[in-house]
């Protein structure tokens, strides 16, 4: 039987996955970047990063994904060469300029200290006065492709990230050949083919199949220096991801420890990994990816206009559908920031505490825009907020205060969905968070008022890669079936219900949540 493996890279490390096509787990195994996530200095120099700015080294991702890719082979006990497919996902919008033969600028001596030289990581958020130029003129000529988009140009996307560096260091963005997403980068890496994904390139670069990139009118009002940028330096073929981008050099398959010649998907996002993975196959679930930010998507036969929204793309996550994207920009990261914040090693005191307090927390409220708001308000400068706090409440307060706000952003993004036409009826978590912290789901379940579904395994957006290796390699003759014989496992999957009696409580946390985001958007 052969073996597909699934590379999942994260915020902080890169997950490597080994399953057959019964899609059985045989071997995993995670590698933490050298550099981490680059947000005080660049390495080797001792100047401050400006505010808001986030990088990774693009070694650190080959050289992780190699380790973990020998680790896990190593416990899965496989012989690599029955390897035969390889399926990668990538945070998104993560993207680097880079020379015409994959050359990151950053690793050449001229450009090393210049920031806008290094990849910019999905929560590089300095590009907020791009970004609001790119939304004032976009609405102004009244651009067709904004529908696509719930009407707004994300802080977190390609042309925002590429503008600043255009703008503040346009030495950079003129010798760049090419600006890349990461996730195409490192599968560039792999085969010595350039190919670039529509997944990427359609929720995170505003391209559709239909009209291609905006158009240059269009960029010429943004930057007379964006003139071309299709043509040039966003050129390339674009592949839908479970197809071929190619096959696995002899070099890489040396370093990797696998036989040169496999198949390599092309990449997908991390979170839209997570829909194979989930075992999710038609419309109408929406699938949570809960990590360190969450990414909901939702898969529909229609096309809706739904302002809010993060993207829809035809065919973006599976084939047939119109895939929707939502999500919360802080949530496992912002759990960990108040963990730090209240001094405690690690969750375990925390959850048995916030279980404890009954829901509302005792009157503290939260808003959960720490890190901007994703959806629907699409706007990375929003601050967050806690309120009805007194000497008597304590750091489990805040705690349960923080998961109930996060339930409620989700709740808004539900009635949004379905206020917009689209059905949802079902609704599954996965990724690291619905594993590790069951009271958050718990939490989700008794505000949603709605069951929520964790598959079995931890490794959805690794396993929803391995699909994607699997059918790039040929084991199957459509997305569904490889979904339905790799994903759709016979362990039992774990439900959680909406507590009985919750009803009303939870009603009223939300209607709070809603004032108080009304009030502070107000205060602005």
């Amino acid at each position: 039987m052969p073996f597909f493996l699934g590379l999942d890279f994260g915020t902080e490390s890169v997950r490597a996955l080994i399953v057959d096509s019964r899609g059985r787990e045989h071997g995993v195994a995670i590698s933490k970047y050298r550099h981490g996530v680059i947000d005080r200095n660049l390495p080797g120099y001792d100047t401050p990063l400006p505010p808001r700015h986030a990088h990774q080294h693009p070694l650190d991702w080959i050289d992780s994904a190699a380790r973990a890719t020998r680790a896990a082979i190593r416990n899965a006990g496989a012989e690599p060469r029955h390897i035969a497919g390889i399926g990668s996902d990538f945070t998104s919008c993560t993207m680097l300029p880079v020379k015409a033969d994959g050359t990151p600028l950053c690793l050449l001596r001229e450009s090393s200290s210049e920031p806008q030289a290094w990849p910019k990581l999905w929560k590089h958020h300095a590009a907020q006065a791009q970004t609001d130029r790119l939304n004032r003129i976009a609405r102004e000529r009244r651009e067709p492709f904004l529908k696509r988009y719930g009407g707004i140009i994300g802080l977190e996307w390609l042309l925002p990230k590429i503008l600043e560096t255009l703008e503040l260091a346009p030495r950079i963005h003129h010798a760049a050949d090419l600006w890349i997403e990461a996730g195409d980068w490192f599968v560039w890496q792999l085969t010595g083919t350039l190919a670039r994904s529509t997944c990427q390139a359609g929720y995170k670069g505003l391209w559709s199949a239909a009209d291609g990139y905006p158009g240059d009118d269009f960029l010429r009002a943004i930057h007379p220096g964006l003139a071309n940028l299709a043509a040039g330096k966003l050129s390339g073929p674009l592949i839908p991801p479970g197809h071929p981008a190619g096959a696995l050099t002899p070099a890489m398959a040396k370093k990797f420890g696998l036989p040169a010649g496999v198949a390599v998907s092309a990449s997908i996002i991390d979170a839209h990994a997570g829909v194979p993975g989930s075992g999710a196959a038609g419309s109408g679930t929406l699938v949570m990816v809960m990590g360190t930010s969450s990414c909901h998507m939702l898969n529909s036969p229609e096309e809706r206009d739904i302002p809010g929204i993060a993207g829809v793309v035809k065919d973006g996550i599976l084939p047939g559908f119109h895939g929707y994207e939502t999500g919360q920009a802080a949530v496992g990261d912002a759990f960990d920031w108040l963990r730090r914040l209240a001094g405690r090693r690690d969750f375990t005191a925390l959850d048995e505490e916030a279980a404890a307090l009954p829901p509302g927390a005792d009157g503290v409220r939260c808003l959960d825009w720490l890190n901007g708001c994703r959806t629907p308000l699409m706007d990375g400068s929003l601050h967050g907020a806690f309120t009805g706090l007194s000497l008597h409440h304590g750091p489990a307060h805040l705690y349960r205060a923080l998961m109930e706000a996060s339930a409620c952003g989700l709740r808004w993004i539900v009635e949004l969905l379905r206020d917009g036409g689209l059905a949802v009826n079902r609704f599954i978590a996965t990724g690291g968070l619905p594993h590790h912290n069951p009271l958050l789901v718990q939490i989700y379940a008794d505000i949603l008022g709605q069951p929520i579904v964790v598959p079995p395994t931890k490794q959805g957006p690794a396993l929803g890669s391995a699909i994607l290796g699997a059918l790039a390699a040929g084991a199957f003759p459509s997305a569904s079936t490889a979904i339905a014989a790799m994903a759709l496992q016979k362990r039992a999957a774990t439900i959680f219900k909406p507590t009985p009696k919750s009803r009303r409580s939870s009603d009223n946390l939300y209607t709070d949540y809603r004032r108080l985001a009304q009030n502070l958007r107000s205060s602005i």
